[in-house]
């Protein structure tokens, strides 16, 4: 991975503050990888540090302004120990206007570098400790998958794995395929080499990660598909869940549909993020599917697996959102019975198509479909919950409960976030528990 002069020779600490989504996360896995590959060890505070990252998000304009804040935040500490090593990477970087903003209003960060060249990282700690000057290194495409970088996993037990990078699709309000891109697919082999390297070692969850895993083989030299991946890696002994992120509409095949009958480690749950009820929003978000569509699309899915837990993402207040446009989503809502959705207020993102479309919804009207769409998708979560109720239910062991030390957190097959009594010892297992009280978000239960 590293050259043997990259390698610190003393020992130095650092922290990653990582912003955004999954494939942040891993990416930050990633990073201190690398890190303590060069021979650095993890902070417990930024006073400590001899060097923190910023892994980034582009997504919504509040992540940017957390970030803006953190650095402005570092000036202090970085005037009081000049040897600190700021650097800021991930999406926003992929931005030339953030860039500017950065070289020009923050001139203690060090080095700068995007989401195509992580594995670039030795050399550039290396360059900015000769030169002493800002660093910037930023590559607007990488065609090539790099092999060579492992991850420090957060866990043990369950794991993120990348078969694929960049995105298409272009929705019109989506700053990623700018940020993270062309789409191009990981070959199966490496993806597989690497998902038995986890089992042997004990992890039991693997969710597979791409903006779009459901066109997922499209850049291959061979015919293999998602379905055909999801099918070798079921056959993977160790493994004994499966979950992907995030899957998009206009490519699910029923190929994908069936899997939910036919492998007996995919996880009962789908993500299916339907952004609008509207056909007139979801052609002005250039979504590539109809609301018909979509509903066919659940249809069949429940007939294939009626247990299964459905969750998506929906934006408020598109440009041009109507009133009629956004009954249409609630409608749609209580059609489908969504478990739970991550439901977001529209965010210009400027360089998107949708920054610059005209009718753009007053903020006040945005909080108001937003509520208005939370009081219709809570009840329909919390009967789903109910339903659960006396049942026994399999459930993977995650950690000791962040509110109550006494009781421990899990998740079900169906991602369900359940609290029980148990010994740390359980944190990593695969247990029965039965629900004996349900809320909108989280279940409650017993071991059995």
């Amino acid at each position: 991975m590293r050259k043997e002069n990259d390698r610190i020779t003393e020992q130095k600490k650092y922290l990653i503050v990582t912003y955004g989504c999954q494939m942040n996360e891993h990416d930050s896995e990633k990073i201190s990888w690398i890190l303590e590959d060069m021979g650095y060890i993890l902070a417990d505070n930024r006073e400590e540090c001899d060097l923190i990252i910023y892994n980034t998000c582009a997504v919504r304009k509040t992540a940017e302004n957390r970030v803006y804040g953190q650095l402005g935040e570092l000036k202090e500490l970085k005037r009081n120990k000049p040897d600190l090593i700021i650097a800021v990477c991930g999406c926003m970087m992929q931005r030339e206007e953030v860039i500017d903003t950065i070289t020009s209003k923050y001139g203690h960060v060090d080095i700068i570098f995007g989401t195509n060249n992580i594995h670039k990282l030795p050399q550039l700690i290396s360059n900015y400790n000769k030169t002493k000057q800002m660093t910037i290194d930023i590559l607007e495409e990488n065609r090539e998958i790099d092999e060579s970088v492992d991850a420090n996993r957060k866990y043990s037990y369950k794991a993120f794995v990348n078969i694929m990078y960049g995105c298409n699709n272009f929705c019109s309000y989506c700053i990623v395929p700018y940020t993270r891109g062309r789409e191009r697919s990981r070959e199966p082999q490496n993806i597989i080499e690497e998902i038995k390297g986890l089992a042997s070692t004990g992890y039991k969850e693997i969710t597979l990660l791409g903006q779009n895993v459901n066109s997922y083989g499209k850049t291959l030299n061979i015919d293999y598909s998602f379905s055909d991946l999801l099918k070798d890696i079921n056959d993977i002994d160790g493994i004994e869940r499966i979950r992907f992120m995030t899957s998009h509409p206009k490519d699910i095949s029923d190929e994908l549909i069936n899997s939910y009958a036919e492998l007996d480690k995919l996880c009962d749950h789908l993500h299916l993020p339907v952004q609008s009820g509207s056909n007139r929003i979801l052609k002005l978000m250039n979504r590539g599917y109809t609301r018909e569509e979509y509903e066919s699309i659940i249809k069949k899915v429940k007939l294939v697996n009626p247990n299964i837990t459905l969750t998506t993402d929906i934006i408020v207040g598109f440009p041009g959102e109507t009133e009629e446009d956004f009954n249409d989503t609630l409608s749609l809502v209580k059609e489908v019975g969504f478990d739970s959705a991550f439901t977001f207020l529209y965010s210009v993102r400027e360089g998107t198509p949708a920054a610059k479309m005209k009718s753009q919804i007053d903020d006040r009207i945005k909080h108001q479909r937003f509520q208005q769409l939370l009081d219709v998708l809570h009840p329909i979560g919390l009967k789903k919950n109910e339903k659960l109720l006396g049942n026994t239910l399999k459930v993977l062991v995650e950690d000791v409960s962040k509110n109550d030390k006494t009781m421990l957190d899990g998740r079900t097959t169906g991602g369900k976030l359940v609290h029980f009594s148990g010994g740390k010892e359980l944190i990593g297992k695969i247990v029965d528990v039965k629900i004996t009280s349900v809320k909108t978000f989280t279940l409650k239960g017993v071991l059995v």
